[in-house]
């Protein structure tokens, strides 16, 4: 039964006998809540400890959230550069356009040096467009491996969905070729551009100042100061096959995970995603995402202070030893060999660990192919019902 404490100053020293609080700064009276009505220890929350950090679930929760509108914010403003470079390319094709049709003594060349500066800005989108996929295919990444997780507890992440975003920021790289970046861009957007040109340069050969309809006075008109017509014509054809090949040919690229392009491993239809999904299927991922973590190693400690490096690496670093017995054959002395998995970021961490213990250690560090069990990839795939 919670007990009510006036403020009435007549009361005070009765209270402060009893152990209630003062209440401060208010009129309205303290209510004592009393003994809790369940006497059952709290569950305590889980706290990742990693060099130095003691993280709650609540906190990583928090960070990635944060995390997640950064690299939206970053991935629009690259996305806002694309447009630009589109713009460019619109505005000086107009101008062009309408600088030769509307001067009939204007040379058909102001077209074709067009040409070239649309080609230069197809290039920088390009290049922006990778720019742009290496932070859109992390927020793609968090959408369905982080977010689409919490929404449907079936579809489970895959186990190296953050080996694969720590990775990408410890190593960043771009996902896309420069193929792919600029057959994407060029099909997309620049394709109605160059078709434009070539239609505008026609019509200004054929046109202006006069109409011409003879092969041979379309030559003539097409040469530009010293160059033959046919040179010319020759040029610019080889030019659109070529961007027209590129766009056909790079079609089959298409490891941008910023498009919309709806296929999972294992599911390549919105059917079997749902299926897969039903099924509790652990193995279904992006399909842009290939399986990728951190390098793993595996070390080999030889030293005389076995118990004092192995406690430090369990406790600091969260990794499991195992101790082995051996001899020094050159000097016959019995020593301690421990064997530690970790991966390519931890050799550091791990290196100054028994440098502190034992300066005198060897420590031998292989590549290992595969790293199964507690801390790595699940050893056995986990069912659901």
């Amino acid at each position: 039964m919670p007990r009510i404490k006036s403020s009435d100053p007549e009361q005070s020293s009765t209270s402060k006998s009893e152990g209630y609080p003062e209440p401060v700064g208010s009129a309205e009276p303290f209510i004592d809540p009393g003994p809790p009505d369940s006497q059952e220890p709290p569950i305590p929350e889980q706290v990742w400890t990693f060099r130095g950090y003691k993280l709650h679930g609540s906190e990583f929760t928090t960070a990635m959230v944060h995390f997640f509108r950064a690299e939206v914010q970053r991935a629009n403003v690259w996305r806002q550069r694309l447009d630009t470079t589109t713009n460019w390319a619109v505005l000086t094709t107009g101008a062009a356009i309408s600088y030769a049709f509307g001067n009939p003594d204007s040379l058909h060349a102001v077209i074709l040096l067009n040409l070239l500066f649309v080609t230069m800005f197809l290039y920088i989108e390009a290049r922006r467009y990778r720019y742009y996929e290496v932070w859109s295919y992390r927020v793609r990444l968090m959408e369905t491996d982080f977010f689409a997780a919490m929404l449907v507890p079936p579809f489970q992440p895959s186990p190296d969905w953050a080996e694969a975003l720590a990775d990408n920021l410890l190593h960043p790289h771009f996902p896309i070729s420069m193929w792919e970046a600029f057959g994407r861009r060029l099909r997309r957007n620049y394709l109605w551009i160059y078709a434009l040109i070539g239609l505008a340069w026609a019509g200004k050969i054929v046109l202006y100042p006069t109409v011409i309809l003879t092969w041979s006075d379309i030559v003539d008109r097409t040469a530009i100061g010293s160059v033959h017509g046919g040179v010319v014509i020759t040029i610019i054809a080889i030019i659109y096959l070529t961007l027209l090949a590129v766009s056909i040919f790079t079609i089959g690229l298409q490891d941008a995970s910023g498009e919309v392009l709806p296929r999972f491993g294992g599911a390549t239809t919105a059917a079997g995603r749902s299926a897969a999904s039903t099924q509790g299927e652990s193995n279904v991922r992006p399909w842009y995402r290939p399986s990728h973590r951190r390098q793993q190693l595996l070390t080999l400690i030889i030293t005389g202070h076995a118990q004092p490096i192995a406690n430090r690496i369990m406790q600091e670093m969260g990794r499991g030893v195992t101790g082995l017995n051996a001899t020094g054959m050159f000097t016959g002395q019995g020593r301690s060999v421990l064997l530690c998995a970790v991966t390519v970021t931890e050799v550091a961490r791990l290196r100054a660990l028994v440098a502190g213990e034992d300066p005198q250690a060897f420590v031998i560090v292989s590549p290992a192919q595969e790293v199964f069990g507690k801390g790595f990839m699940p050893l056995t795939e986990e069912k659901h019902s």
